[in-house]
């Protein structure tokens, strides 16, 4: 009875004492990362914080309604995709740097997944976040670590290419192209007599100056002491123009439109009209009435189908990568689960807002950065400069020219195509060209299948190397073989390393003492402890030894308690080496004096040869 209130006690004080360590004002910081850095919030952060939200809401403006056309959806909705992340993000991120919002590969798999259909989209968004939330919650972070470096590359090249080259009939004004890759290839040439002089000058004009700008962006005039302020005001200028460059074009070009549409005459395309203000907040739609069938929420669920899995994880593999290398770049650490619950819940909320699934921007991210922000406050002005352009100038949103919002779309993803990765993959492993490659090709067939694919091909050559593990075999004194395995021993490569082993030491004329140096072993399971004790069997049948060396504590813990008949350890190689030679030794001496001894019984009656045969038995008793 007293041992039961004793237990009682104990589990009592430890229940309090977790639940005083999460309830506690550290767990809330990390729960909230906005409470480690406002109490310091200072003024001068507060003029660079506006400043780099200011500019990231110029650049995030003209994206966002391109960008929506991408996606296959009106362009308010690239708007209605802007702001939410700026608010959730200044409160659960933690990066300083990262700016959450459309972008060019989520936009293009939210083509393929929602059909352009904005309920499809908006409730994507919605189980999207839900999906997210719950992988934050279960801290399951680490699954983006399975996608290797070569399928992300293979990937954002050919949405590159894909959403590149999908814009090229915006430029030439042409209608009526599909939007599957090869097929807009086999169209585009088809139909190309019929492009807009209209559309394919402006859009090409736009082109040019974005380079123009950008290239002044990455070569900015050297500072030098005692400039005429008319000189740094027009540096301070062009600076702002070169950052701004996406809203400059996409507001000259609409003045350009609405000129000629004063005159009556409008030689290009344009967006035409946009919902008109902001959007409402309310439940995202689980079904929709199609030609007189509803279409329900099952069968939504249904048609998006593998869209469920692939965007919330590249939605995430996207954010999580930008944070990482921004934190690299300014010294700062961020947290993987942390990130996966502010973009989770950025996506919930969003599609009470009619957002459609978004990530962090590496484009965005950059402007952010180079403009010197502090904190993610900045992101409150950049979402408060997205709610009055909604509230403000959706109106105007009708004459900007679709050439102009294709030229931006073309100028932000060119970066993106990376083909020179090929050349370093050949360079440094080759075997890593396989997944590119496949990862490459079949996304520009069909995105899903290229990203399952190249996971698939990864981890064939991730599983080939744990089942062939390199090991190195050498020969010490008295023909031991020391076996030094180059990496881990998993149940896949018992059979291989048994196989080695076997061969070198047991499959000869003469069998050989073995030491196996289990330095790299951090891990052995049930199968690798049977595979260990058939190989020591094979060799105390044959005569010689199989032993151990360099174990660590937690691998040898295992191995005596599986209680391994003939099983000897050493703490290194060449204690193990000396023991096996030693041993060696004393058997050869006690085989050369059993053979003396045999020769000298039966010479026994042979007069003149016994005494000879003593002394070789004495010689080798010696």
């Amino acid at each position: 009875m007293a041992n039961m209130r004793q237990t009682v006690r104990n589990a009592i004080n430890y229940g309090g004492g977790q639940l005083k360590k999460c309830c506690s004002y550290e767990t809330l910081k990390k729960c909230l990362p906005i409470l480690q850095w406002l109490p310091e919030y200072s003024f001068q952060w507060l003029q660079l914080d506006f400043i780099a939200g200011l500019t990231v809401g110029l650049t995030v403006v003209p994206q966002s309604l391109a960008y929506a056309d991408v996606a296959g959806l009106p362009v308010q909705y690239g708007l209605y995709s802007s702001f939410m992340g700026c608010f959730v993000y200044c409160l659960l991120g933690t990066s300083k740097d990262v700016t959450l919002g459309p972008t060019a590969i989520m936009s293009l798999l939210v083509y393929y997944y929602a059909f352009q259909d904005p309920v499809y989209a908006v409730l994507l968004t919605f189980l999207s976040g839900c999906i997210q939330l719950a992988m934050g919650i279960l801290q399951l972070g680490f699954l983006v670590d399975f996608i290797s470096y070569p399928v992300i590359k293979g990937f954002t090249s050919a949405a590159a290419l894909t959403i590149g080259f999908g814009q090229v009939k915006n430029i030439l004004g042409l209608h009526g192209i599909p939007q599957e890759f090869f097929q807009q290839i086999y169209y585009t040439f088809k139909y190309i007599s019929e492009t807009s002089v209209g559309d394919v000058t402006l859009g090409l004009v736009c082109i040019l100056l974005l380079l123009l700008l950008s290239m002044m962006k990455k070569h900015p005039p050297k500072s030098q002491q005692e400039v005429p302020l008319f000189i740094r005001l027009c540096n301070t200028v062009v600076a702002f123009s070169a950052t701004a460059r996406n809203a400059l074009i996409v507001v000259s070009a609409g003045l350009v439109a609405y000129s000629f549409e004063m005159t009556g005459f409008q030689p290009f395309d344009l967006t035409g009209r946009t919902a008109e203000g902001l959007p409402s907040f309310q439940l995202p739609k689980f079904s929709e009435i199609v030609s007189n069938t509803t279409v329900t929420f099952s069968d939504i669920v249904a048609e998006i189908g593998p869209g469920l899995a692939v965007i919330p994880l590249m939605g995430l593999l996207e954010s999580i990568a930008i944070a990482k290398a921004f934190g690299s770049k300014n010294d700062y650490r961020i947290d993987p689960n942390q990130e996966l619950l502010a973009i989770g819940l950025t996506n919930f909320l969003g599609s009470f807002v009619s957002s459609y699934p978004v990530t962090g921007s590496f484009g965005r991210t950059a402007v952010n950065s180079q403009t010197g922000v502090c904190t993610p406050a900045g992101g409150l002005v950049t979402g408060i400069i997205v709610l009055l352009s909604l509230a403000f100038l959706t109106p105007l949103f009708f004459y900007i020219p679709k050439a102009a919002l294709a030229a931006v779309i073309i100028c932000a993803v060119a970066p993106m195509f990376d083909l020179k990765i090929a050349l370093t993959l050949w360079k440094v492993k080759k075997v890593d060209l396989l997944p590119f490659f496949a990862t490459f090709f079949l996304c520009l067939w069909e995105i899903q299948y290229g990203i399952l694919v190249g996971i698939g091909v990864s981890g064939i050559i991730l599983l080939y190397n744990v089942a062939r593990p390199k090991a190195k075999v050498s020969v010490f004194e008295h023909g031991t073989l020391v076996v030094h395995l180059q990496s881990g021993l998993n149940f896949p490569a018992v059979e291989h390393v048994s196989h080695l082993i076997y061969e070198n030491a047991l499959g000869v004329s003469s069998p050989r003492n073995v030491v196996l140096d289990c330095t790299h072993v951090c891990y052995i399971d049930y199968t690798v402890l049977n595979g260990l004790r058939d190989l020591l069997f094979k060799f105390h049948r044959k005569g010689v030894s199989l032993v151990f060396s360099n174990v660590q504590r937690e691998i040898l813990k295992v191995l005596l308690t599986a209680q391994l008949d003939e099983f000897q350890y050493w703490d290194n190689v060449d204690e193990a080496v000396l023991n096996l030679a030693g041993r060696t030794c004393i058997e050869e001496m006690d085989g050369a004096l059993k053979t003396a001894c045999t020769m000298n019984d039966q010479n026994a009656d042979t007069p003149g040869t016994a005494n000879t045969h003593l002394l070789i038995s004495e010689h080798g008793i010696k």
